[in-house]
């Protein structure tokens, strides 16, 4: 059964780059370390980072970048740093409070994200989103980060959905082949300081140029394209 057939029940977020501004901060703060630690930061790192979870992270830049410190000291760094920088300034997204506030007076939300569970939390608090999501994931709960589809399949687990009832809004190449793998209708938000790649776009059903386009209307008229 279709997506469009049987109805849309659930949305389900990422964080990183779809709601909060964050993957350029996560590029500094791991360019950082890597630089502390005499590493080496090669051209495509950043693309190479996002959507992994938390321990395949640490292990790139401990093993592949150079820093040469435990993955779990590596991430213990990084997790701290982040923490800091975002109690200076959330990096909201134009838009991000307004579309998942009226989102969620359609339908239920989960939150599939790359981010560990530290600055989820964090993030959900500090922005007032605590209350408005029903499951929340983090790869570092599962076994594969993205471009797996275990975050995805949890989230939607919890929720006690089929994949053919949720649609995941996604940003990046690892994050939309993830939701699509998972098989959930996939909405691509992409950033464009970070594009993702022709094939990893084109698992997504539609594109949007921003949150403020993600509307009742614009989900419910992919899901009947869908």
């Amino acid at each position: 059964m279709s997506t469009a057939e049987r109805g849309v029940a659930a949305v389900v977020f990422d964080l990183d780059g779809v709601l909060i501004d964050s993957e350029p901060v996560w590029e500094q703060v791991r360019h950082d370390l890597v630089d502390e630690y005499g590493g080496r930061w090669p051209a495509d790192a950043q693309t190479q980072l996002m959507g992994m979870n938390t321990q395949e992270w640490a292990r790139y830049l401990s093993e592949d970048l150079g820093v040469g410190l435990p993955s779990d000291q590596v991430a213990t760094v990084v997790i701290d740093r982040m923490a800091a920088r975002y109690a200076q300034q959330l990096p909201l997204i134009p838009g991000a409070d307004s579309a998942l506030r009226r989102i969620a007076a359609r339908w239920r939300l989960g939150l599939a994200s790359s981010s560990p569970r530290r600055l989820i939390d964090s993030v959900l608090a500090a922005a007032g989103w605590d209350a408005l999501f029903e499951a929340t994931v983090s790869t570092e709960e599962v076994a594969r980060g993205k471009p797996a589809p275990d975050v995805y399949q949890t989230v939607i687990g919890q929720l006690g959905l089929p994949a053919t009832a949720c649609v995941a809004i996604e940003d990046s190449s690892n994050g939309l082949r993830s939701a699509a793998a998972a098989g959930l209708l996939v909405i691509a938000v992409p950033r464009p300081r970070y594009p993702p790649a022709p094939d990893a776009l084109a698992r997504a059903a539609t594109q949007l140029t921003s949150l403020d386009d993600l509307t009742v209307a614009s989900i419910e008229r992919t899901a009947r394209q869908g």
